[in-house]
């Protein structure tokens, strides 16, 4: 798997002609919402079309058991684990054990304290920065990029949360050390679980044109 230059998540897929269209504009990661309250939920018949190789197929959950999880990313051949909920760092670990990435997400707000994101370090491969909500994000809205500032671990992220089409301009001039790309969502749909292809096809070629040459990305 070759991840891009800054990595794209697009995440909430589900309609299978939609999820072969996305697909086709070369995304790094495309994850699926295993939540029954979000509406980009995955449901029981829900079928996964092949997905090209370099493409990093990431299932999304919130407070599931570590056992459940791992049935699920072994049903879907899943690379990775995106936990969403309040999820322990022991079971993260559970997870990690049995042979799969784990990105820990984090609603971020102005309380933010990150010495509460150290015990999660050994366990996880990134982190993922959203927005608080009272429903493990999918909120459509930004928080305030500037808390990062403060952000000093040493653990690579993704930017999330409310991330829009028109935003490539503001991405350009989002710098840190530590983020390595972004996770786009509701931003960029027609209808929840829906993406508009040509919207994202336009963002990703822009975003990845811009920072084609930065070293703040890996």
């Amino acid at each position: 798997m070759k991840l891009g230059n800054p990595v794209i998540k697009v995440c909430g897929m589900r309609d299978t002609q939609n999820i072969r269209d996305v697909a086709n504009l070369q995304p790094d990661m495309m994850g699926f919402i295993f939540f029954p309250s979000s509406k980009r939920f995955v449901t029981d018949d829900f079928i996964l079309p092949d997905l090209h190789e370099d493409i990093q197929k990431v299932g999304v959950f919130v407070n599931e058991e570590p056992e459940k999880v791992i049935k699920l990313l072994q049903q879907y051949s899943f690379h990775t684990a995106q936990l969403h909920g309040n999820e322990s760092p022991e079971d993260c670990l559970a997870i990690e054990s049995s042979g799969y990435n784990v990105m820990k997400s984090f609603g971020i707000d102005d309380n933010i304290n990150w010495g509460d994101l150290k015990p999660y370090l050994p366990v996880t491969t990134c982190f993922v920065f959203d927005t608080k909500t009272s429903t493990h994000g999918g909120s459509g809205k930004k928080f305030n990029w500037d808390i990062l500032n403060s952000y000093a671990l040493e653990h690579p992220f993704l930017l999330s949360g409310g991330i829009r089409p028109e935003d490539s301009e503001m991405l350009e001039k989002f710098h840190h050390p530590k983020c390595i790309g972004f996770d786009i969502n509701s931003g960029f749909e027609i209808l929840p679980a829906f993406k508009d292809v040509t919207k994202l096809k336009a963002f990703i070629k822009k975003v990845r044109q811009k920072n084609k040459d930065n070293e703040l990305f890996c």
